[in-house]
């Protein structure tokens, strides 16, 4: 089974567009973890891999490695294991962007749910001495 790939039909696309095919690949289960575990430029084998992935099925590891080997993405060196390609590397330095802006989502929900706490142990007489 081939993965998404650009020019070809793709979920949420019927042409392929390019970016579609890159979320549509994204969006599968695991990927983004892996590619998160190589980002130390670490080459891992399939057993460190499934072992960072918190113990994913092999049958799924194996598909996702296919997928993204098959993507350009990820490589395999027989005798250091898996990495990313440069390609790989660009695409997860792209990501980046959105890890900050996630810590910065995180950070303001967590404000926000303190703020909304308070009122609630006012009413309720916790909180004030």
């Amino acid at each position: 089974m081939a993965g998404p790939m650009p020019g070809n039909r793709v979920r949420g696309s019927q042409t392929g567009r390019p970016i579609m095919a890159l979320f549509d690949l994204l969006g599968r289960r695991w990927l983004l973890r892996i590619m998160w575990e190589m980002r130390d430029d670490a080459r891992l084998s399939f057993r460190e891999l499934r072992e960072r992935c918190d113990a994913m099925s092999p049958t799924v590891l194996n598909q996702r490695l296919h997928e993204m080997r098959e993507a350009g993405i990820v490589e395999l060196d027989e005798p250091g294991g898996y990495g990313l390609t440069k390609p790989g590397r660009q695409l997860l330095e792209a990501l980046l962007p959105l890890q900050r802006w996630s810590e910065h989502w995180q950070r303001r929900m967590s404000k926000q749910a303190a703020a909304e706490e308070k009122p609630a142990a006012r009413k309720t007489g916790r909180g004030s001495r």
